[in-house]
């Protein structure tokens, strides 16, 4: 083989290896794995649960953070009279079930969820699961 072929398979096997590098891992830094999830919010609780998010306790914030989660929301919305939440985030981690696991095991949050989960009406098919939130299907992403 002359080495002008040579040279030529060599670099388009650069190329390709740097192509190669260059495609996200969906649990990297670079691109989060992204969850929403939908709830009811009873209306006579409503004011309740946005003043305990207006003033959210910092360990509560902290142990999120620690957990690889990064731009949570939520937002809430009337629908044919009833209040519905929905709950947004990135997920930046390597394993959502431990972390999810170790955040349910931490007392601080576990006292958060005592105040926040009776604001809450979970929709049948979370209530049936012990749920408050019911997962949801993400039909489009623009990156």
């Amino acid at each position: 083989m002359n080495l002008k072929i040579m040279k030529t398979i060599f670099a388009l096997l650069c190329i390709a290896m740097l192509a190669g590098c260059a495609t996200q891992n969906p649990t990297s830094q670079n691109s989060p794995q992204r969850y929403c999830w939908v709830t009811g919010l009873k209306s006579d609780k409503a004011a309740r649960y946005e003043d305990l998010h207006a003033h959210a306790w910092p360990r509560v914030n902290a142990m999120i953070k620690s957990c690889h989660i990064q731009n949570f929301s939520i937002h809430e919305r009337e629908i044919n009279g009833q209040l519905y939440l929905f709950a947004y985030l990135e997920y930046t981690g390597t394993n959502f079930d431990a972390d999810m696991a170790r955040m349910a095991a931490d007392p601080e949050t576990q006292r958060w969820w005592k105040e926040t989960d009776p604001c809450q009406s979970p929709l049948p098919d979370a209530a049936a699961k012990g749920k408050i939130w019911s997962d949801t299907k993400e039909v489009y992403f623009l990156k």
